[in-house]
């Protein structure tokens, strides 16, 4: 289908054209507060969430519970446990991704005391509290693994599979459905590398709105995406829809160039030179060193970031030789609206 309410014909007929809801015209004007800001304006305080000792005892109890009760982690919902503490920490960590900074790490959970299973259980039924998990492929994973398989950054393979530096994007930005949060419980960091940084959108949008409203502009309109190989097989492998949108409330953006240009290559068609130009500038942008904040993630540590609002970065890294302490994540995607599979 076409864009709702807008009587055009299909840019691109051999791709999956997303409707978008609600379509406007560009935002034009700069956006203040919190959710505009720079890298000088944050300290580590505005994205640190730690757990009270109430909370600390509330998390072994549930550990201790699926411990003694064994279930399939998918079927476990926060409705089990009696767990208030923890309910207020969500909702802190709530505040901040929508009305803060759009990002924050909760401290180290006891790796070393609870076995990992457990405590990806516990992880599970912890961010039920802050939204609802959705699948990450279009196979229904639900609990995503986040490591370097060896295989290079190509068609089919995702870059959260590979050791490579992703530049700026947010998750599934070549999906129907985006995440509205996503999360990553560490268990271990790479020995070198695979640094996290963090830059708002409404920053980014400020300003290329101020210096480049041309190139702003092409944004807005219909651009293709390499979808990854993340569909029924006979279905079309390149989405069709614009970078920005703003709903005259909330911007929210599909961030990936690398698979922009993936997309116009599987599609074989020739990326026009105002979406180059456009693209170029994105990229200069958000890599604007007074823009993004760099916040590593630890053995233990869980990361909270607005999907909507942020785009994300992760340095190239090395990781050890030692098989058990490779670099491993457990990735975990929420989103309220829409159904529960992947395309949503």
């Amino acid at each position: 289908g076409g864009q709702e309410g807008m009587d055009l014909k299909p840019e691109f007929p051999e791709s999956l054209e997303l409707s978008i809801q609600n379509p406007s015209r560009m935002l034009g004007e700069t956006v203040s507060g919190s959710k505009a800001w720079c890298s000088a304006e944050l300290s580590q305080e505005d994205w640190t969430i730690r757990l009270n000792e109430e909370a600390m005892k509330e998390f072994h109890i549930m550990a201790e519970k699926i411990s003694n009760n064994p279930l399939p982690n998918l079927l476990r919902t926060h409705e089990e446990f009696e767990i208030p503490h923890l309910k207020e920490t969500a909702s802190s960590i709530r505040d901040v991704l929508d009305q803060g900074c759009g990002f924050c790490v909760m401290e180290q959970r006891p790796m070393e005391t609870i076995p990992e299973p457990i405590l990806v259980d516990c992880y599970w039924v912890f961010s039920q509290l802050i939204a609802r998990p959705v699948a990450q492929k279009w196979d229904g994973t639900m609990i995503y693994d986040v490591v370097d398989t060896g295989l290079p950054f190509s068609y089919g393979v995702r870059g959260s599979y590979t050791n490579v530096e992703l530049v700026f994007h947010n998750d599934n930005a070549f999906g129907i459905s985006i995440p509205e949060y996503v999360c990553l419980l560490c268990k271990n960091p790479a020995m070198k590398g695979g640094i996290s940084r963090f830059c708002s959108l409404y920053s980014v949008h400020n300003r290329m709105l101020e210096k480049h409203p041309q190139q702003l502009e092409r944004l807005y309109r219909p651009m293709l995406f390499d979808r990854q190989k993340e569909h029924a097989e006979d279905a079309p492998e390149t989405v069709s829809a614009p970078c920005f949108n703003w709903d005259g409330n909330q911007l929210k953006a599909r961030v990936n160039v690398s698979l922009v240009h993936k997309g116009y290559a599987i599609a074989e068609r020739e990326m026009d030179q105002e979406l180059k130009d456009a693209l170029e500038c994105l990229e200069e942008v958000v890599h604007s060193e007074d823009l993004w904040v760099e916040a590593p993630l630890e053995r233990g540590q869980i990361q909270f970031l607005n999907n909507l609002e942020l785009v994300h970065y992760r340095s190239r890294f090395m990781d050890h030789q030692d098989p058990s302490r490779k670099r491993h994540l457990y990735r975990i995607w929420l989103r309220n609206s829409g159904e529960r599979n992947y395309d949503g």
